[in-house]
C-alpha cells in the first residue's frame, strides 16, 4: 500500500490479476485496514465471519451505496446498479479516454481482446469524433445527362 499501491484480485473463473490504484483509493483502504484486521492474508472485504466476501455478497453492498448514492442522484433509483454495470462503465470511461482496447483486456483479465471488443460499445460521442477525425468525400454533384443518340433510341420505341 506504498507507493505504486496495487491489489490483488480473484475474479470469476479462479483468475487472478493484480490492477494499480489510485492514490486516493490506497488512502482509503488504508484507513479501512485499521478498522478490520490488518493481517496480509485477511480479505481486504470480508464477510461478516471474516471469511471471503461472495459474488451475491458485493452486489448486496453495491445496491446499499446505490441505494444511499440516490439521495443526492435521484435518478439511481430507476437504474440497476450491478457489479457488471461498473465493471462496464470502467470500461467505457477508460475507452473514451484513448486507452488501447488491448490494455483494457488486460485490465478487465480477459484472455482474448475479441472477448473486450463484444464487450466495450462505441458511444455516440466517439462515433462522432471518429467520424471528425477523417475528412469528409470531396465530389462534384452534376445533374445525369444522356448523350442524344440515346435519347432518340428510346423516343423510337
Amino acid at each position: 500500500m506504498d507507493r505504486g499501491a496495487c491489489v490483488n484480485l480473484h475474479g470469476k473463473g479462479r483468475k487472478e490479476r493484480t490492477v494499480p490504484l489510485w492514490a486516493g483509493t490506497a488512502k482509503q483502504i488504508r484507513r479501512w485496514l485499521h478498522q478490520i484486521n490488518p493481517d496480509p492474508d485477511q480479505w481486504l472485504f470480508p464477510n461478516r465471519a471474516g471469511g471471503q466476501m461472495t459474488r451475491s455478497g458485493v452486489t448486496d453492498r453495491l445496491k446499499l451505496a446505490a441505494t444511499g448514492a440516490s439521495i443526492r442522484c435521484p435518478q439511481l433509483k430507476t437504474r440497476s446498479i450491478t457489479p457488471h454495470i461498473v465493471r462496464h462503465a470502467t470500461a467505457m470511461h477508460m475507452l473514451q479516454a484513448g486507452v488501447d482496447v488491448t490494455l483494457i483486456a488486460l485490465w478487465l483479465g480477459h484472455e482474448s481482446t475479441a472477448t473486450t471488443h463484444m464487450y466495450i460499445e462505441a458511444d455516440l460521442a466517439m462515433k462522432q469524433r471518429a467520424l471528425n477525425s477523417i475528412q469528409a468525400p470531396q465530389f462534384k454533384q452534376h445533374r445525369f445527362c444522356p448523350p442524344k443518340d440515346i435519347l432518340a433510341f428510346l423516343d423510337g420505341l
